[in-house]
């Protein structure tokens, strides 16, 4: 939850949607890491070794945030003003007008910061309830099944334990791909545009995915397999052009600073909440239903998320606070 919030604040206006999103790639990138990384290890079987891996990024993240400079906004809030312009100075180009314009705006805000019960109140509400919109769908639409369970997945494919592991490696690279996409796309298109776009594309990737399945229950052979693996491959791309990187950015965007960290707080908790349901309770519906059912099931999830951003998601590019609240309210 605290990275895209301290990137939002630190970055300038200007490419706050590429930075923001660089969040994003770096979980997809992190991704790939650990598929590749299974991928090379599956051969002697040491799942100890893949987990004790992951020591070794933890440790550089920890190393990492001992050296990062504390937000610029946090700092305001605390009254420590010339060290907020300080660390401003490192990251931004702005003259000095510029970084004290930002300071009085920060500064204006702190004086009247909110408390929880903000959050409910009308100003807010809207922007609240599309936030927690955009974390459910996310979550409730399929991708963290892909993610997890993809080895599961592609062997019930037909493919061997290697083949599922390089097939998922696969599913992996397309996925940092189209996240660059989206980063070199979000601040000249718009969040709007690619969130629609890559939404209507995951409802395709699961209805061919489906389609694979139809009367195999959940083992493939042969074309079929095949075709299940481009439409995870669809889907997934989908998702990382659109609402994979999007949700953070949208909800980094929407609420005004005097609640902004408790609201993202709130969306957050949505989206790992239902990111729980889904992960505890899908193996047991694949196994009772199948995968036809299972990956219909979740077009059809991503359809509603579609109908949904169409109607109640505004576009954040470029516009002010109060717009994006009139829009919102509307």
């Amino acid at each position: 939850m605290v990275v895209p919030l301290y990137i939002g604040e630190l970055a300038p206006p200007r490419l706050r949607g590429a930075l923001v999103s660089l969040n994003q790639l770096a979980i997809t990138l992190g991704i790939l890491v650990s598929y590749l990384t299974d991928y090379g290890l599956a051969a002697h079987h040491n799942w100890r070794l893949m987990f004790g891996l992951a020591v070794i990024p933890a440790a550089l993240l920890l190393v990492g945030i001992l050296l990062q400079h504390e937000s610029p906004h946090w700092l305001i809030r605390q009254g420590r003003i010339d060290e907020a312009r300080d660390v401003l100075r490192r990251v931004r180009d702005e003259g000095d007008d510029g970084l004290d314009k930002e300071i009085d705006e920060v500064r204006g805000v702190a004086d009247r910061e909110a408390g929880a019960s903000e959050l409910l109140s009308p100003r807010v509400r809207a922007a609240l309830i599309v936030g927690i919109g955009l974390a459910v769908f996310q979550q409730v639409t399929g991708i963290n099944t892909v993610i997890y369970y993809a080895p599961s997945l592609l062997k019930g494919a037909g493919f061997g334990n290697s083949s599922a592991l390089l097939a998922n490696v696969a599913v992996g690279a397309v996925n940092v791909l189209l996240t660059i996409v989206a980063i070199r796309l979000l601040d000249k298109v718009g969040r709007r545009p690619l969130l629609l776009t890559g939404t209507a594309g995951m409802v395709l990737g699961m209805i061919v995915t489906a389609v694979a399945f139809t009367g195999h229950a959940t083992t493939l052979h042969g074309g079929h397999a095949i075709v299940a693996v481009v439409g995870l491959m669809i889907y997934t791309g989908s998702f990382a052009v659109g609402l994979g990187p999007v949700f953070w950015l949208i909800i980094a965007e929407i609420y005004p600073l005097s609640v902004r960290a408790r609201a993202m707080s709130v969306a957050t908790i949505a989206n790992w909440s239902a990111n729980f349901v889904v992960t505890v309770s899908f193996l047991t519906i694949l196994n009772a239903v199948g995968g036809a059912a299972v990956f219909g099931g979740f077009a059809v999830l991503s359809g509603l998320a579609l109908w949904y951003f169409w109607r109640h998601v505004p576009e954040t590019k470029g516009r002010s606070l109060q717009d994006i609240e009139r829009d919102l309210n509307d």
